[in-house]
């Protein structure tokens, strides 16, 4: 059950890197794992599951990916930069190699974001947590050193991945159809990581 469920999402990624939201549809999951009908509906009732597992695939992927780069790091809130920095440049990903070349991926998920936080946020919410723990475990290890303004963590980490996810998926829209400039990328990780450390320094 677990094995078929993972092809099922590992195809969905790939079908909207490859052809972006429009072609993932349950047939060409269906065509891309060779599976039958039944198969897709024993674990998925609608294809808003399939995309909010989508999500908690890349959402837990970038999860570790980060912990896994900061784990060396002492300073946290260094490690938060290196989260809120990581997010915009796309570091999370396992295919951030690929950033020279339009990415229909990153902008079909970024609409899929924007619009599930309004159809199905309670489990868009499960999805992200991954991330938003992490951003958090960093945002209370600043408050225990002094260097993060005493609050309360989870809510600011709702905060610093609101904020950071939002203004990312403005740009990856933007950029579906065309090159991305990675150089302005460069500076809006800089501006982003800016405000946010002036948001929750003491």
């Amino acid at each position: 059950m677990a094995e078929r469920r993972a092809r099922i999402v590992r195809a969905a990624y790939d079908l909207l890197a490859r052809d972006g939201l429009e072609g993932l549809t349950i047939r060409s999951v269906l065509a891309e794992t060779g599976l039958a009908r039944r198969a897709f509906y024993d674990r998925f009732a609608t294809k808003d599951d399939l995309v909010l597992a989508v999500f908690q695939h890349t959402l837990s992927d970038a999860a570790a990916r980060f912990a896994e780069l900061i784990a060396p790091v002492e300073c946290p809130v260094e490690r938060l930069r290196l989260i809120v920095v990581g997010i915009v440049l796309g570091h999370g990903r396992r295919d951030a190699d690929g950033d020279d070349a339009p990415n229909y991926r990153a902008a079909a998920l970024s609409r899929e974001h924007l619009r599930l936080a309004e159809a199905r946020p309670a489990e868009l919410q499960r999805a992200i947590a991954p991330l938003v723990e992490l951003i958090a475990t960093q945002l209370q290890a600043g408050m225990q050193s002094g260097q993060v303004r005493s609050a309360n963590g989870e809510r600011l980490a709702h905060l610093v991945y609101n904020l950071v996810s939002t203004t990312v998926h403005s740009q990856l829209i933007a950029e579906e159809h065309q090159m991305p400039d990675l150089e302005d990328r460069s500076r809006l990780a800089g501006d982003l990581w800016e405000f946010c450390l002036r948001a929750v320094s003491a």
